[in-house]
């Protein structure tokens, strides 16, 4: 099978009316099927008409349930990983309106309690000052202020000390000279001062040393069940608790290479007064 960019509920569609189909064909009613699942009957409908994403879970309990052969399960499964898979291309974003994927993350962020943000080469908006935000959008053809309104916005949420936040950015992310040198040193010298918030844990990544580990996307999770990736053309949205698990372990191995707290702001610090000079 083939994932279709512009028809992200294609596979949510196939999978619903696959285990419709399974159910049917292992000779069990709803109710039936509901019990050996031990879930309700309303839940089994709900996700055979498409109403609700069935978790990896609950289809390997279905799968089970209906006892599926080995070349079924593999099907069906991986059908099941690509429904618990979004992406959203930023051409489709501008179209709908730059503002509303603000309004997006900015509901993400109010629902969720902790954020884990690896940065491989851009400082991300909410750690970003008004120059380097409008400078990350000026490609856009569009008009952008409402979109650099909403990021300076959400920053708001950093001083939310029910929420905890851990940053790693590599040194390409911190120093790539995106803006001119007096705006970049503003922007490091903003990194720095972010790492005094008592909710925030801010670590930088020198290229220096035996690191093993080559990562290649930026990626934020959300409260271990959601992970965003972004590539050049979009973002990908991982559902899938084993996708989830991999970025963090991954995090987990890249916050052995970070420089945190003091150690952090003196690797700033020098970087800032490398753009002075």
């Amino acid at each position: 099978m083939t994932f279709e960019p512009e028809q992200p509920g294609q596979p949510k569609q196939e999978l619903a009316a696959l285990l419709k189909e399974l159910r049917k064909r292992a000779g069990l009613s709803g109710d039936r099927l509901a019990l050996r699942c031990n879930m309700s009957q309303s839940k089994i409908s709900r996700i055979e008409n498409g109403k609700v994403q069935p978790s990896l879970l609950d289809v390997e309990r279905i799968l089970r349930a209906v006892d599926a052969s080995t070349e079924v399960i593999a099907e069906v499964t991986a059908l099941a990983r690509l429904a618990n898979t979004e992406w959203q291309g930023f051409r489709s974003l501008r179209r709908k309106g730059l503002e509303k994927k603000q309004s997006e993350l900015a509901a993400l962020e109010s629902s969720s309690s902790e954020f884990r943000y690896f940065l491989l080469s851009m400082i991300t908006g909410l750690l970003s000052t008004p120059e380097y935000i409008r400078a990350s959008l000026a490609h856009s053809t569009v008009d952008t202020r409402k979109v650099v309104a909403k990021k300076l916005e959400r920053q708001e949420v950093l001083h939310d000390t029910t929420k905890r936040f851990t940053f790693i950015l590599t040194e390409q992310a911190v120093r790539w000279p995106l803006v001119p040198p007096a705006a970049m040193t503003m922007q490091i010298d903003r990194l720095v001062s972010i790492t005094y918030l008592p909710n925030v844990r801010l670590g930088v990544i020198p290229v220096r040393g035996h690191m093993p580990i080559a990562p290649m996307d930026t990626f934020t999770i959300y409260d271990d069940v959601l992970t965003t990736v972004e590539t050049t053309t979009g973002v990908v949205i991982l559902r899938d608790p084993r996708d989830i698990a991999e970025h963090l372990a991954l995090f987990s191995a890249l916050e052995g290479y970070a420089l945190f707290g003091e150690e952090a702001r003196e690797q700033l610090s020098a970087w800032s007064s490398a753009c002075r000079s």
